[in-house]
C-alpha cells in the first residue's frame, strides 16, 4: 500500500491514470463551495515540502518496479499539487526514467502567476487547469481563494502559462446554475477563455453534493445552451462518470466493498477512506459509479455528507 500513489483508477479523461498526491489532504488555495473532498482544511498559498521528495521517488520507483505502465501519472490528490515546492523535481525524474508515461496535472491553476510554478510544469505533456469564474464577485462565491489570490492575476497566470507551454492545456470549467451561469459572468469567462487560448474546453457540474447546501447540478441543456451562447470552438461537455464501467480495469471488488459497507451504516468519504483504506480519490470514482447507477443516496447532518444505499 503506498503513501503517495493510488491507483492506477479509471478517469473519464485520462484511462488509466495512477496518481501522485503531493499534498495532505485539502491544503490548498481554495475552498470551493463544489468540492467532492470536502472542505479545505488550511487555505494557503504557501509552497513547501508538503511531501518527502525522497518518499514520492521511491514510491514511483517501487511501482514501476512492479506494474506495467499506467495509460497517465496524474498529479492530483484532496489538495492543490503545485503547493508542492518539489514537483518539478518529480516531473523531471519521471520523464528521465519513464518517458514513455505521459504526464497529466490536475490543478485549479490559482499560482501560474508565479513564474516558478510555470516552469516547474513546462515539461509535463497535459495541464488540466480550472476556471470557474472571471469576476471577482463569482470567484469569492464559488472557490473562496485564500486572501492572497486575486481573479486577474489567476486568468493572466493562466494566460502567460500558455505562451510558455507546448504540451496541452484542457481547461475545465464548473457550471453551477444562479453562480455563474448568468450573462455577463459568461461573456466575461467567454473573453478569459480566448485569451488562454486551451486546446479544450471542458464544461463540468455537480456531480454529487458540495460542501454548502442549496447548489444543484446544471443540466444537460442548460450546459448545451452556454455552449451555443459562447460559440466557441472545442468547448465540450465531459461525458458521464457511468463511462468508466467499460473501462478494463474497473474493479468489481472495490465497487462490492464501497457497497458492503454503507450497507451496514451509512458514511462519510472520510468513514469509507478509514474503513477501506483507499485513497479519497479512488473512492470517489466508485462512489461516482454507484450514484449514476441509482445505488446509492447522500443526505447531509452536522459531520458531514453520508452515503447509504438508496431506499
Amino acid at each position: 500500500m503506498y503513501k503517495h500513489l493510488f491507483g492506477p483508477v479509471p478517469s473519464r479523461r485520462l484511462g488509466m491514470s495512477l496518481g501522485v498526491d503531493l499534498v495532505p489532504h485539502k491544503i490548498c488555495t481554495l475552498n470551493c463551495i463544489y468540492c467532492e473532498c470536502g472542505v479545505s482544511t488550511n487555505l494557503t498559498t504557501e509552497r513547501k515540502e508538503y511531501v518527502s521528495f525522497d518518499e514520492i521517488i521511491k514510491e514511483l520507483d517501487n511501482f514501476f518496479s512492479n506494474n506495467e505502465n499506467p495509460d497517465y501519472i496524474t498529479f492530483s490528490g484532496a489538495g492543490e499539487p503545485t503547493l508542492n515546492i518539489n514537483i518539478g523535481k518529480v516531473i523531471d525524474h519521471i520523464r528521465r526514467n519513464y518517458p514513455e508515461v505521459p504526464i497529466a496535472v490536475l490543478t485549479n491553476g490559482s499560482l501560474f502567476n508565479d513564474t516558478k510554478v510555470r516552469q516547474e510544469l513546462l515539461q509535463a505533456n497535459l495541464i488540466l487547469p480550472s476556471l470557474d469564474a472571471a469576476t471577482e464577485k463569482a470567484f469569492k462565491k464559488i472557490d473562496r481563494p485564500n486572501k492572497n489570490l486575486k481573479i486577474e492575476d489567476y486568468i493572466r497566470g493562466l494566460v502567460d502559462f500558455r505562451k510558455e507551454f507546448t504540451g496541452a492545456i484542457w481547461l475545465e470549467v464548473m457550471i453551477l446554475p444562479g453562480f455563474n451561469d448568468d450573462l455577463e459572468n459568461l461573456r466575461r469567462l467567454k473573453d478569459s477563455i480566448l485569451r488562454i487560448n486551451p486546446e479544450k474546453i471542458q464544461l463540468n457540474t455537480l456531480d454529487r453534493p458540495g460542501v454548502i447546501e442549496n447548489i444543484r447540478a446544471a443540466t444537460r441543456l442548460e450546459l448545451q445552451n452556454i455552449i451555443d451562447i459562447w460559440n466557441i470552438k472545442n468547448v465540450e461537455i465531459i461525458a458521464s462518470s457511468v463511462r468508466r464501467k467499460g473501462n478494463r480495469s474497473f474493479r468489481k471488488d472495490t465497487e462490492n466493498a464501497v457497497l458492503e459497507t454503507i450497507s451496514r451504516r451509512p458514511c462519510t468519504l472520510e468513514d469509507l477512506q478509514d474503513m477501506l483504506g483507499l485513497h479519497i480519490n479512488e473512492i470517489n470514482k466508485y462512489l461516482d459509479i454507484l450514484d449514476q447507477e441509482g445505488k446509492i443516496e447522500t443526505y447531509r447532518q452536522e459531520r458531514g455528507i453520508f452515503y447509504r444505499l438508496k431506499q
